[in-house]
């Protein structure tokens, strides 16, 4: 995908959200874009702070942690999301970086997540990661296993709003978006992370909430930070 302008590029997207949400009957606003700056440089972030942008998400949490503090001292309105895998080693450090964490998929990162938010006493946002299309590579709880995991979830204290899921590559996604969909509602959550930047129109028009973009605001990945 070719890189515009950055300015240019955080406006098409957004127009993009609005249409499909026009599309849906949905209002644009009930759409969180989530700008993912994974292996970008404060350079190519700033652009974007200036021009409006507050919600991003980072792979992991070293590099979140190298960069994001500083930019956070100058932006104090931002709000940080995890949106790659976490170790379990690393769930209090993520609980007091990240505002959400999208990538809540088994027992025991469920577990010390809980103990983090404890120590902490910061309880960010988090999304149960679906593996959506059964793949043997991809993170994520399994279907059958889902009601299990959000059961201890919530004995654990943790605040799960919603679900995520990455579509298998290559497939049409709306017939796994709509199976998301369909198992947040089973399970009275509210929120959906799931469109990324070449189907988030598809996403928001079966209900996405929080869409990751990274390539259509950032073009190319950069080297990590």
């Amino acid at each position: 995908m070719e890189r515009q302008d950055d300015k240019s590029a955080l406006a098409t997207t957004r127009a993009r959200i609005a249409a499909a949400a026009t599309l849906a009957d949905r209002k644009a606003g009930d759409v969180t874009l989530v700008a993912v700056s994974k292996t970008q440089g404060p350079e190519a972030i700033e652009p974007l702070l200036a021009a409006g942008q507050r919600v991003f998400g980072e792979n992991r949490v070293q590099e979140a942690a190298a960069k994001w503090p500083d930019l956070c001292a100058r932006h104090p309105d931002v709000v940080l999301h995890l949106v790659g895998q976490l170790q379990s080693n690393k769930a209090e450090e993520a609980v007091t970086l990240f505002d959400a964490i999208h990538s809540v998929d088994r027992p025991s990162l469920v577990k010390a997540l809980g103990a983090a938010i404890t120590k902490t006493g910061r309880r960010p946002d988090c999304f149960v990661q679906v593996n959506i299309g059964e793949e043997e590579q991809k993170g994520g709880c399994a279907i059958a296993d889902l009601p299990a995991l959000l059961a201890q979830a919530k004995d654990a204290g943790l605040s799960v709003v919603g679900l995520m899921a990455v579509p298998p590559a290559g497939v049409e996604a709306a017939p796994y978006f709509a199976l998301l969909a369909k198992l947040a509602r089973d399970h009275g959550l509210a929120e959906l992370s799931m469109g990324m930047s070449d189907d988030l129109e598809t996403a928001v028009m079966l209900g996405a909430t929080q869409v990751r973009v990274g390539t259509a605001l950032f073009g190319a990945r950069g080297t990590a930070a």
